[in-house]
């Protein structure tokens, strides 16, 4: 039989895998490619624990080794059947302190067939914020990786950083070395963290939470406040609301709250801990917000890994790019229309920012990928599409723009049922953005059957008519277009944006 390659995956991509030996998990993580913006084939988990008693007797558990010896096989077998060009492997905290990590690091690398990175702290704390980098957009603040035995820590701004430090402060081992008492974690945490002089620098800046014990603490607080949108990467919350809830996490009162259930029984044990540790940070940075990154030390090596002009590309765009190529019927009309609404815009006394801007870029890329469904969903399956895709440098906000702006491209410029849960996410400006890039859609598409060549001879002018404020320019070779259906969409437009338009022909 002979193999082709799968439709539904980008032209030339060579797998990677990366196996993340960590205090208190261990992971293999399959990506289609190494790439700016990389989107994960496999990813599998096994909470080990194998900083479990270190913080104790210097060791890591033996029935840990065990478990993870035993993982490590497996993920070596599922990155082979994937068909992984390369695999990385990477070990943090426990393995590079304990007294028997030699020994561990020594089978490990004889069951992965690969040379294992042990990081020391200060390489966590660097690949940590290329993580950060490589997930957002114009970086200013602190990131903080709280793994099972470490706390990370390192001030970023923009693509540049200082040196980050190591402190004990890992949920696993604060719980361990506290006794499980959280007036004893919260005292070793106050201590530790104080020698994180540069924390004061941060004030009115961000914090960038990473690592498990953090993110589930994030999905515990989108479960009690029942947020839409269940999506890790970029979720935000100003400092006071933050810290009021991470005082209900040491708490733990409504524990038997079903909102705790969506956090795994091993992880919850350890989110007070996660909470002493982070509200200790915060005290002494006074953040404006914390953000949560689902993106860390893993796609910080990665990004490590790749030439340094890959690095400098947007990986919005870039992945709002390859979701065109796979899934729209012509990826060059996606980027006719990326430019041509760039252009348009400023007709209807819109001043964007350079923010909004990529965000309309990726929208206009993204605009078609929902075709294939049936013409009465397609609506509601871009909008599913787009909120729920694996994007990054891209905030919440910006993500309910791109998703609603095609929501409306395909079902007119209402809100309804399935708006409502995003326009709530939204900024007004970006709603108002949204709507306006949906009708500028809703327009073009009929003349250019989603097929490029067209649109680039279509443009709006200040209209020299008493009657009317802009001309919808078109080519006469183009008059066979017109028609009723066409004439509802322009005068949409013209409503939703107080403009009185008409097409002229010339």
């Amino acid at each position: 039989m002979v193999r082709s390659e799968a439709q539904g995956r980008l032209p030339g991509s060579a797998p990677v895998s990366v196996v993340d030996i960590g205090s208190n998990s261990v992971r293999v993580v399959i990506y289609e490619d190494l790439s700016r913006s990389p989107t994960i084939l496999f990813n599998e988990k096994v909470l080990c624990g194998l900083g479990k008693g270190l913080g104790i007797n210097g060791r890591m558990d033996e029935e840990a080794v065990k478990r993870a010896l035993s993982a490590l096989r497996r993920f070596r077998a599922l990155s082979d059947q994937a068909r992984a060009t390369r695999l990385f492997a990477l070990a943090t905290a426990a393995a590079r302190e304990a007294s028997n990590g030699p020994a561990f690091i020594e089978e490990a690398e004889r069951i992965l067939g690969q040379q294992i990175r042990v990081l020391s702290g200060e390489q966590e704390a660097y690949y940590s914020a290329l993580g950060v980098i490589s997930g957002f957009n114009d970086v200013d603040g602190i990131a903080g990786d709280l793994g099972g035995g470490s706390l990370e820590l390192i001030d970023i701004k923009g693509s540049s950083f200082g040196k980050g430090i190591t402190l004990p402060l890992g949920g696993l081992r604060l719980s361990e070395s506290s006794g499980n008492s959280l007036q004893k974690a919260r005292s070793l945490a106050r201590n530790e963290v104080r020698n994180a002089k540069f924390l004061t620098k941060g004030e009115g800046r961000t914090f960038y939470a990473v690592g498990g014990t953090w993110r589930n603490i994030a999905k515990l607080h989108m479960e009690i406040t029942r947020y839409p949108l269940h999506m890790m990467q970029g979720y935000e919350l100003q400092l006071n609301e933050m810290q009021n809830f991470l005082d209900q996490v040491v708490l733990s009162k409504d524990s038997k709250d079903p909102a705790w259930q969506s956090v795994s029984k091993n992880r919850r044990a350890l989110l007070p801990f996660g909470a002493v540790a982070m509200q200790e940070v915060l005290a002494v940075m006074k953040p404006a917000r914390v953000v949560f990154s689902a993106q860390g030390v893993r796609e910080g090596f990665l990004f490590s890994e790749l030439p340094e002009d890959e690095q400098q590309k947007d990986p919005l765009l870039l992945a709002a790019d390859q979701l065109a190529i796979l899934r729209a019927r012509s990826p060059e009309h996606a980027r006719e229309l990326a430019d041509w609404t760039g252009r348009m815009v400023p007709m209807f006394g819109i001043e964007e920012t350079e923010e909004e801007a990529r965000y309309r870029r990726a929208a206009c890329l993204l605009a078609d990928i929902s075709w294939r469904a049936h013409p009465d969903y397609r609506g509601l399956q871009a909008l599913n599409l787009i909120a729920h895709s694996s994007l990054v440098g891209i905030t919440h906000p910006g993500r309910a723009y791109l998703a609603l702006a095609n929501y409306y491209r395909f079902e007119g410029l209402h809100d309804d049922g399935a708006t409502g849960p995003l326009s709530q996410i939204a900024t007004p400006r970006l709603l108002s953005l949204a709507k306006l890039l949906g009708g500028l859609l809703r327009v073009v598409y009929l003349f250019s059957a989603s097929m490029p060549g067209v649109v680039d001879h279509l443009y709006f002018r200040r209209s020299a008519s008493p009657d009317l404020d802009l001309d919808l320019v078109v080519p006469h070779d183009y008059i066979d277009f017109a028609g009723e259906r066409l004439d509802g969409r322009l005068q949409q437009l013209s409503k939703l944006t107080g403009r009185r338009i008409a097409f002229v022909f010339e």
